[in-house]
């Protein structure tokens, strides 16, 4: 969420800012308006139906005539009835448009998207990776068991799974992020907080007799653990790596990427979660950058990043970068991992602030990045992998952790 205090200050700024994410801001102040116009009204007929009170009470207790003060009294109640219900409309709308509009946008995130650099060799054709991984990867299984766009792991790429996992959580640790598992079922104040409710894109598992929801990434449990809380300065910053299962429905991406395991309704994923002084949060997230970039080279990925454009952010994020993997299967690059600033707008849902020494309370700024998402990145290194007799070779990072040296589909 926006700071509307922010908005009253800066109003030239923000509304600069939001036009370059097509939001109207002149709405936002109408309502704003309206309701700190409202405000001393109610408060002012509140103050005269207690003194009212007060006189009619005081009336019955010398015996004398309160009539007058009660007819008063009856139409200042009306009014003050009136005024209270419009104030509760006007801050019922401007609370549903609030919750609505996206973070804005940081001055460096470009119009266009943005090539920032590629790192190693583009442009190698050749199999996918359900060609050089045959059974391994069952998509008949996983439909007959759950439909379209799940799959089955089997053998070979079941390890390759874990040791991508372990590798990933055992570099994090050492950069300072603890490993978390966290729940992949979670409450509707969770998604809220984090910017990913209101779904308006569907993409969401709701399970409403328990009220919770699946999950699409970790960040949503990550960014909820310090809610609701005040956290010293000194402490900062706090570094988690989750691990989770994730889930989402993909509406609106029928048709798109349906062979394979590059885009289904359940995956594997390992996530970086910052919470930082706010004066250090541009720092961070070029500092996840680097993590992610660190893991493409390990990987022996061929990669580019790209500055998203502001038109194509998330509601939450102020600014992103995607790191898009080279892959001969598909020939050409396709984001593999992503990582984003969302600045103060998911703490100030959240409640997540940080008490500066000798100051007041203020919200933290929060950052996320994927260190590995597991299909994708298992599509990455098999079709980069490959070799001339079919077979796939696997990184040598991998191998102290579980992974085969190569891979051969079934039979």
């Amino acid at each position: 969420m926006i700071d509307l205090k922010e908005l009253r200050r800066n109003p030239d700024a923000a509304r600069a800012a939001l036009a370059r994410r097509g939001v109207d801001l002149e709405g936002i102040l109408a309502l704003d308006a309206r309701r700190r116009e409202l405000l001393p009204q109610v408060e002012e007929l509140r103050g005269r139906q207690n003194k009212a009170n007060d006189a009619i009470g005081a009336a019955k207790r010398s015996g004398e005539d309160a009539s007058g003060v009660i007819e008063e009294m009856k139409a200042v109640a009306a009014e003050a009835k009136e005024r209270s219900a419009e104030l509760a409309e006007v801050e019922n709308e401007l609370d549903a448009v609030l919750r609505a509009v996206p973070n804005l946008p940081d001055p460096t995130a470009p119009e266009e998207e943005e090539v920032v650099r590629e790192v190693g060799e583009a442009g190698a054709e050749g199999k996918d990776h359900l060609e050089l991984l045959g059974g391994w990867v069952d998509m008949e299984a996983g439909a007959k068991l759950s439909g379209a766009r799940f799959a089955v792991l089997k053998g070979p790429v079941v390890m390759l799974e874990f040791a991508l996992v372990r590798w990933a959580l055992e570099l994090l640790e050492a950069k300072g992020f603890m490993p978390v598992i966290p729940p992949v079922l979670v409450r509707e104040e969770a998604l809220y907080g984090t910017g990913f409710l209101p779904d308006t894109e569907q993409q969401i598992y709701a399970l409403p007799e328990d009220e919770l929801f699946l999950a699409g990434t970790s960040e949503v449990a990550l960014a909820s653990l310090h809610a609701d809380e005040i956290v010293d300065a000194g402490d900062l910053p706090l570094r988690y790596a989750g691990f989770s299962s994730c889930f989402r429905r993909e509406a609106g991406a029928a048709g798109k990427d349906t062979r394979g395991i590059f885009r289904v309704h359940q995956f594997d994923k390992v996530e970086m979660f910052s919470f930082v002084d706010p004066a250090t949060s541009g720092e961070e997230h070029e500092r996840i950058l680097a993590v992610e970039e660190e893991i493409m080279a390990a990987l022996e990925l061929p990669y580019r990043v790209v500055n998203i454009a502001v038109g194509d952010l998330g509601n939450s994020a102020a600014k992103k970068y995607d790191v898009e993997a080279w892959l001969p299967g598909q020939g050409r690059y396709r984001e593999l991992t992503s990582c984003s600033n969302t600045t103060a707008y998911q703490a100030r849902r959240l409640g997540a602030r940080y008490r500066p020494e000798g100051g007041k309370p203020a919200e933290m700024h929060t950052l996320n990045g994927t260190a590995v998402a597991v299909g994708r990145t298992i599509i990455a290194l098999v079709e980069n992998g490959q070799q001339e007799d079919g077979s796939v070779r696997i990184p040598e990072a991998l191998h102290a952790y579980g992974a085969p040296t190569t891979v051969s589909a079934p039979g």
